[in-house]
């Protein structure tokens, strides 16, 4: 008896690989890339090839995101102490033989040059999931102190480069984690009135703490003046003052329906500093207005509330925290460069997802999307 089996095509075999993407996800991603593009176009018009680096990079992550999100949380979970390890090694190591360039020591040359700092952003709240993980059902305060200094010694390591920028997004990914594992609001109520208490104070005495001669505990020179010139930008509008004056001004004169498209002229007259990387939407607003921005905006809440439903959804405590802690991560990049554009906060030098211009963002933040993707997908394929 002559049995015959129907070889599978291509399609069938390929088909498991796209089963369980999340829609929703991919839609509030392509929605955004496609903002990106359209600015990147228009802000690096005569910019030297920004916009096409721009596309290959959104490729690349695109790819990563697509690798990843093959890869199930529970893989995942066994590579957060091997990252975070190595991490940790390559930042002490930059300490040591690191590159500096422009007073900061940030770069390592390991045959090709690297920044370390870029790996924590996904290290960190993967080590601190699969922490909580792994205590899961019988945490106390000290594992809460644990993660506090799983989180303090890769933030000290950066904060000390200086890259300011980078330790608070590193910071803020740990900070996500911690909270969502359950930390008590009677430890983070006092931490906020005692913020919003020393930056009302901050603001108050302005005249006083920004003299030349006084110095700042804790902090460089450099941040001084950021802290200084965001509460008076004036003070030096040629010099320090320069980009936040230049991003208010740009925003400003977009008004409700902006310039339109390619007709920003603080943009292409280059007055807007770093206009394809930090400072982009500063272009973006002058181009297209408060109604493009409302629209940007409500894009990034798409996203996030996407993302926080895929984590309320999550199968483990892990996923869960991985999840969440991504998720916000996004609110924290796009509410710190939106702010620091719009001179509301110090300019610290975070991109803005899918629309500043650089390589290295944009492969974080495939990694972060290819995870979520990923946690997504196991949830999917698990009621299926």
């Amino acid at each position: 008896m002559n049995v015959s089996f129907e070889k599978p095509s291509l399609w069938q075999r390929i088909r498991p690989v796209f089963i369980g993407f999340d829609g929703p996800l991919v839609f509030a991603i392509l929605l955004l890339a496609a903002a990106g593009m359209l600015t990147m176009y228009s802000a690096g018009f005569d910019h030297g090839t920004r916009f096409v680096d721009h596309g290959r990079n959104m490729l690349l992550a695109a790819a990563i995101l697509f690798v990843v999100a093959q890869v199930p949380p529970q893989r995942l979970m066994s590579l957060a102490v091997p990252l975070y390890v190595l991490g940790v090694a390559l930042l002490i190591a930059v300490e040591l033989f690191g590159i500096t360039k422009k007073g900061a020591t940030r770069w390592l040359n390991v045959g090709v040059v690297i920044q370390p700092s870029e790996m924590l952003k996904i290290a960190v709240p993967l080590m601190l999931a699969w922490w909580f993980q792994r205590r899961e059902g019988q945490l106390r305060t000290p594992d809460f102190l644990m993660a506090g200094a799983l989180l303090a010694v890769p933030v000290g390591l950066i904060a000390k480069q200086p890259d300011l920028g980078t330790a608070i997004l590193v910071l803020s990914t740990g900070v996500y984690v911690i909270f969502f594992a359950g930390l008590s609001w009677k430890l983070i109520l006092p931490v906020m009135v005692l913020g919003a208490a020393g930056i009302i104070a901050l603001i108050a005495s302005e005249s006083t703490i920004c003299q030349p001669d006084l110095q700042w505990p804790f902090l460089r020179e450099y941040q001084k003046h950021r802290v200084c010139t965001l509460l008076d930008p004036t003070q030096d509008p040629l010099g320090k003052g320069f980009h936040i004056i230049q991003g208010m001004i740009a925003i400003g004169s977009g008004g409700l329906t902006g310039k339109g498209f390619m007709k920003g002229t603080q943009t292409h007259l280059e007055f807007i500093p770093e206009r394809t990387t930090d400072f982009i939407f500063a272009a973006y607003s002058e181009e297209f207005g408060l109604i493009g921005c409302i629209g940007l905006v409500l894009g990034f809440v798409f996203l996030i509330f996407r993302g926080l439903m895929i984590a309320a959804e999550a199968p483990t405590l892990f996923a869960r925290l991985m999840a969440g802690a991504i998720t916000l991560s996004f609110f924290t990049y796009a509410f710190v460069n939106m702010g620091m554009v719009s001179g509301i906060l110090p300019v610290v030098g975070v991109p803005l997802p899918f629309v500043s211009y650089g390589g290295t963002a944009m492969v974080t933040l495939g990694l972060g999307l290819g995870i979520l993707m990923s946690i997504a997908k196991s949830r999917r394929l698990m009621q299926s």
